[in-house]
């Protein structure tokens, strides 16, 4: 195992769409959502001991979630979890863990990947991972993977590449442009020209590189990281991250950097990827039963004359359901939804009228 390999794993996402089983207080990063025993956060860690050396894997993730990471992943020493004191989306927590690594391991070469995505091709994965760490410390280059597209689907974003690679790999291509998520239409269009994939936000590069494009890119976020070089990893560097993040633009990664920088390359890869954005992707991954119900983690759920629903009750709960066709039953803490499926991305407006009216109470 290269020694020069890490992780950086982003945990600090609230999961809205989960409500209510995913609250803020404990959001979907650390819940098993499918009944197998290890959390999101945990299966994504697990993955990432067969690619580094358990102290090179660093977990970035809001402070008050500090002790609940230290419960799933005990093994991990305090000084691999990165707190964030406020949100302020990719781009600071990126900037802040790879300058943190840079201080240890200049030679570096870092994987970022958020801790609520699911992989069921773990071989393919691997493979995926250790090419692209292999480019990236050969190559001044930004590494993101591409997953191969199996439906023109409106909730990602998407990457065309060209035909240029890499010097020393033919099979990572230069990337042309990033698209937000297209309407339905624009989507097929995508699938059909061949040369768009899925953007999974995984990247891949070499601290040099990254901390290079944070420099060119969003220079006054990195002098920002870049003025806490002497505290990191030392008794300092908390206070210091506090200040600092007072100081920083909320922007993702894909905006501030990988969008304008010039050096910025994708695999195109199939290795069973899902971001677990909505309960829809839930009820893809889940197993069905034979009129297309997918009940998890629940031992006692009745189904009458129902079919296609997706269904998320404690184990411990009897419920009986009849007459439901494609509708998503949760509960979660006393608190029950019931919502059709079509209509999902009305949960974000459910919760907002729920916190409207009730408070955080139920948030």
């Amino acid at each position: 195992m290269n020694k020069n390999n890490y992780a950086l794993i982003m945990a600090g996402g609230v999961g809205s769409r989960f409500w209510p089983v995913s609250r803020t207080e404990f959001p979907k990063q650390f819940i098993d959502f499918f009944g197998v025993g290890k959390t999101l956060i945990q299966s994504t860690y697990d993955r990432f001991l067969k690619i580094c050396p358990p102290e090179n894997i660093f977990v970035v993730t809001n402070e008050i979630y500090i002790d609940i990471v230290k419960k799933q992943l005990p093994d991990l020493d305090e000084n691999q979890i990165l707190a964030e004191p406020i949100m302020r989306n990719t781009a600071p927590c990126i900037s802040y863990g790879s300058m943190k690594i840079a201080h240890l391991n200049p030679n570096a070469t870092i994987v970022v990947a958020p801790s609520d995505h699911t992989i069921t091709n773990q071989d393919a994965f691997f493979a995926a991972i250790e090419q692209s760490l292999k480019a990236a410390s050969e190559n001044n280059c930004l590494i993101t993977l591409g997953i191969k597209p199996s439906r023109p689907d409106t909730g990602y974003g998407y990457i065309q590449y060209i035909e240029n690679t890499l010097k020393t790999d033919d099979q990572i291509h230069k990337v042309k442009i990033f698209t937000e998520k297209p309407n339905i239409d624009l989507a097929k269009s995508f699938i059909q020209s061949g040369d768009f994939l899925w953007n999974a936000g995984i990247f891949i590069w070499s601290a040099k590189s990254i901390n290079n494009a944070f420099s060119k890119h969003l220079p006054e976020m990195h002098d920002i990281f870049l003025q806490g070089n002497s505290l990191y990893n030392t008794k300092k560097e908390k206070d210091f991250i506090s200040d600092a993040y007072q100081q920083c633009t909320n922007i993702s990664i894909d905006f501030g950097i990988m969008e304008k920088a010039e050096n910025v390359y994708v695999l195109p890869a199939d290795f069973g990827w899902s971001d677990l954005g909505t309960w829809a992707s839930i009820y893809d991954i889940a197993e069905h039963d034979y009129v297309g119900n997918a009940v998890i983690p629940a031992k006692q759920v009745m189904m009458f004359n129902s079919s296609n629903c997706m269904v998320n009750v404690p184990k411990d709960k009897l419920v009986i359901l009849q007459g439901l066709h494609d509708y998503i039953v949760v509960e979660s803490n006393n608190t029950l939804l019931i919502c059709p499926r079509s209509e999902e991305q009305s949960i974000k407006q459910i919760v907002a009228d729920v916190k409207a009216k009730f408070g955080t109470k139920f948030i």
